[in-house]
C-alpha cells in the first residue's frame, strides 16, 4: 500500500493498481490521518475537522467513510477480521502503514538527512521530484488541510534551497542560476535564497553579477521591510569581494562533534552503520550515546523510537564490543518494563527486534539465550499482525540470529533467509536484501550447494553496487576462497597452495577495512586448520597465527601437531562446549577429531551427540567463509571412538 498527498490524494496497492478512495468526504479522512503520521485521531477531532458545522449524525456518517475505506484499502481482508491499515484505536482512529509508504512522510524524512549529510542529495531531489502539486490539493474547504499545506509548502521552499546548497558545496554553479533566479523571484523574502543565488553567479565565474544580487537583496529588505541583510548575507558579499576561499567548494569532512538531538543521532548513526567500514564502528558508538540521551530525557516512548529506530541489518552472530551490546539490550528491556505489555505494538516489536539482534548467541548462555529467542519470536510475531513489511524483516533479523541454537539448522535459516529477500525484494528495502542473499549463501554453503551459494554471492554483489554495502565483496571473496578450499580435496582440483593463496588474500581484504562486528579474529587461522584437515594434514603450528575466539578449540590440535599428547589431551578435556553461533559445527568438529586422536571416549561421545542433527553440512560453511569438509566424517570418527570397548 502506498499514499500520496504530495498533489490529490490518492493511493496504490502493492502491484501498482489504483485504490478507488471514494468520493470527497473518504479522501478527506484517508488524508487526515495521514497527517498525523500514524498518531490515533479522536472521532470528534475527525467531526471537527471534516464539518464546519457537523450534523446530528455526523459520527455515524464517519464510521461509514471508513468502513468504505477499510473495503477500498484492504479488499481482501476476510469478514470479521481485525483490519490492519486503517485501525480502531482508543476514541479514533489511526492509519498504520511504514512511514516510507507516504509521499510526504517520504520527503520529510529525506530532507530531514539532508540537513546534515551530503550523500542523501540523490534521496531529497527524488523526494521533490515527487511532488505533484500542493499537498492535499482536492482537500480545500478544511483548516487543517490548509495548515498541513502551508507547512508542507514551507519545507519543500527549504528543500529546494537545501539542494542547492548541497550541490554548490559539491561544486556546482552555473547550472544552478537559472533555476534559483526563478526561485527568488518567486520568494523574494527568502534571505538564504538569495545567498545561493549569488553563489551560483560567482561559481559560473559572474563576480559582477553576483555581487549586483546581494545588493538588490539588500535594497529590497530595506526599502521594503526596513530590515538590513542579515550576517550570512553580508559575510557572502564580503567574501566574494575580497575572493575569500571559502567560496570554493569545501572538503567534505565527517565528524561526529556536532551536537543533535538523540532521534537525528541515531538516524545519522542508522545511515553510517550501513556504509560500513569505520562509519559502523563510529555509528554503533553514536547510537548508544543517543539511546542513553533519550533515556535521561524520561520520555518512554521517544527512548522506544531512538532504540528500535537503528534498523541495520545483522548478519554475523558474534558481537565486536559484547558490553556496548549488552548496554543497548538493557536499555531495551527497561523500557519494554516502562511500555507496558499494553504499550504500542510497533514499539513494542521493535524493541523486542533489537534484544533478539542485539543478543548475538555467541555471547550468550543460559537464560539470557532463552530470553533473546523468545524476544525474537514475540518481534515476529507482533510484526506479522502490524503487518509492516520494513518491521518484519528487522525481527526476521533477530529470528536469524537466534537460530543458532544447535548444529544443523542451515535449513530452517534458509528458509528466514528467503522470506528476508522476498520481503525486501516486493517492498524496496534494499539493504535486508543484501542480507537475505548472504543468509542464504551461508545456507547454501552450510549444506554444501556450492552452485547456489555462488549464484547467492552474485547477487548480492550486484546488489551491493546500488547500496554501496562494502563489506559484501569483502564475504563474497571469502566464500570463495572457501569454495576453492572444497575444491582442491577434488582429484584434478586446485592446490592446497592455490587455496591458502585466496584465504590469505581475503583475509588481506577484511584486514583493510573496519571489519563487521565479531568477524575478523582467528577467521584466517581456523581457515587454515580446515584447509589442513581436508589435506590429512596436522594443523598449522605458526606461533603468530592468531586464533582469536576459537582458541579453546583447535589448541588440542596444534599441541598434537607439536608431539604434545598429554598437553593436548588436558586442553581437550578444560575445553568448554561449543558457543550457538556460525562456527558450532566446525568446533564440534575440532573436538570430535581430537577426541578420536587421543581416544579421549566421553569427549567424542558428547561431540557425536551434538553433531548427530547436522549430519549432511559441512562443517563451517554456515559461515559461508570457510570449510572444514563434510561434518559425516568427523561424525563418523567421534562415533568409532565412542564406541570402542
Amino acid at each position: 500500500m502506498r499514499i500520496d498527498v504530495l498533489g490529490a490524494v490518492r493511493a496504490f496497492h502493492d502491484d501498482g493498481t489504483p485504490v478507488d478512495l471514494g468520493g470527497p468526504r473518504h479522501r478527506e479522512v484517508l488524508a487526515r490521518l495521514v497527517a498525523a503520521e500514524g498518531r490515533m485521531v479522536a472521532t470528534d477531532t475527525l467531526v471537527d475537522d471534516l464539518w464546519a458545522e457537523p450534523p446530528d449524525r455526523a459520527v455515524g456518517a464517519l464510521r461509514t467513510f471508513v468502513a468504505a475505506l477499510r473495503r477500498a484499502l484492504e479488499p481482501e481482508r476476510p469478514p470479521r477480521t481485525p483490519p490492519r491499515v486503517l485501525v480502531t484505536e482508543g476514541p479514533g482512529y489511526a492509519l498504520r502503514l511504514p512511514h516510507d509508504h507516504v509521499d510526504a512522510h517520504r520527503f520529510e524524512d529525506a530532507l530531514a538527512r539532508a540537513r546534515s549529510a551530503p550523500d542523501a542529495l540523490t534521496d531529497l531531489e527524488a523526494a521533490l521530484g515527487a511532488w505533484r502539486g500542493p499537498a492535499y490539493a482536492d482537500v480545500t474547504g478544511s483548516a487543517w488541510a490548509r495548515r498541513e499545506r502551508t507547512r508542507l509548502e514551507e519545507l519543500r521552499l527549504e528543500a529546494t534551497e537545501v539542494r542547492a546548497r548541497l550541490l554548490l558545496d559539491a561544486g556546482s554553479g552555473a547550472e544552478l542560476v537559472a533555476e534559483l533566479g526563478a526561485h527568488v523571484t518567486e520568494h523574494p523574502w527568502r534571505e538564504p535564497a538569495w545567498g545561493l543565488l549569488a553563489r551560483a553567479l560567482h561559481r559560473a565565474g559572474r563576480q559582477a553579477d553576483a555581487l549586483a544580487t546581494l545588493r538588490r537583496a539588500r535594497t529590497m529588505l530595506v526599502d521594503q521591510l526596513g530590515l538590513d541583510p542579515g550576517p550570512d548575507l553580508r559575510r557572502l558579499e564580503t567574501d566574494i569581494l575580497h575572493g575569500a576561499t571559502t567560496l570554493q567548494p569545501p572538503r567534505t569532512v565527517w565528524t561526529t562533534a556536532t551536537r543533535f538531538g538523540p532521534r537525528t543521532t541515531v538516524e545519522l548513526a542508522r545511515t553510517l552503520a550501513l556504509a560500513g567500514g569505520d562509519a559502523l564502528v563510529h555509528s554503533r558508538r553514536d547510537r548508544l550515546a543517543a539511546v542513553l540521551a533519550a533515556e535521561r530525557t524520561g520520555d518512554v516512548a521517544l527512548t522506544a523510537r531512538v532504540i528500535g529506530a537503528y534498523d541495520v541489518p545483522a548478519l554475523w552472530s558474534r558481537a565486536d564490543d559484547p558490553e556496548q551490546s549488552r548496554a543497548v539490550v538493557e536499555a531495551a528491556e527497561r523500557t519494554l518494563t516502562a511500555l507496558g505489555p499494553g504499550g504500542p505494538a510497533e514499539l513494542r516489536a521493535r524493541l523486542l527486534a533489537t534484544v533478539a539482534v542485539e543478543s548475538r548467541s555467541a555471547d550468550l548462555s543460559g537464560t539470557a539465550l532463552t530470553r533473546a529467542a523468545r524476544a525474537a519470536r514475540e518481534a515476529e510475531a507482533l510484526a506479522r499482525e502490524l503487518g509492516d513489511p520494513a518491521l518484519l524483516v528487522f525481527a526476521l533479523n533477530g529470528v536469524f540470529l537466534q537460530s543458532f541454537t544447535r548444529p544443523g539448522l542451515a535449513a530452517a535459516r534458509d528458509v528466514t533467509g528467503a522470506e528476508i529477500l522476498d520481503l525486501a525484494t516486493r517492498h524496496a528495502l534494499p539493504n535486508f536484501a543484501v542480507l537475505g542473499r548472504l543468509i542464504r549463501l551461508q545456507s547454501a554453503s552450510a549444506l554444501g550447494d556450492l552452485d547456489a551459494a555462488t549464484a547467492h554471492a552474485e547477487a548480492a554483489e550486484r546488489l551491493a553496487v546500488s547500496t554501496e554495502a562494502s563489506l559484501v565483496p569483502v564475504l563474497t571473496a571469502w566464500f570463495r576462497a572457501r569454495a576453492t578450499a572444497a575444491r582442491s580435496a577434488e582429484p584434478g582440483g586446485p592446490t592446497a597452495a592455490t587455496a591458502a593463496a585466496h584465504y590469505r588474500a581475503a583475509e588481506d581484504a577484511l584486514a583493510a577495512t573496519a571489519g563487521m562486528p565479531g568477524l575478523h579474529r582467528g577467521l584466517f587461522a581456523l581457515a587454515l586448520l580446515g584447509l589442513r584437515l581436508l589435506h590429512g594434514r596436522p594443523a598449522p603450528t605458526d606461533p603468530a597465527l592468531d586464533w582469536g575466539p576459537y582458541r579453546s578449540w583447535a589448541q588440542p590440535l596444534v599441541l598434537l601437531a607439536r608431539d604434545r599428547a598429554e598437553e593436548a589431551r588436558t586442553a581437550l578435556t578444560s575445553a568448554p562446549e561449543p558457543p550457538p553461533d556460525h562456527m558450532q559445527e566446525a568446533l564440534w568438529c575440532l573436538t570430535a577429531h581430537a577426541a578420536a586422536r587421543l581416544g579421549e571416549r566421553p569427549v567424542a561421545a558428547r561431540a557425536a551427540t551434538a553433531l548427530r542433527p547436522a549430519r549432511t553440512e559441512h562443517a563451517g560453511g554456515a559461515s559461508g567463509l570457510l570449510t572444514l569438509g563434510p561434518v559425516a566424517r568427523y561424525l563418523a570418527e567421534a562415533e568409532a571412538c565412542a564406541d570402542r570397548g
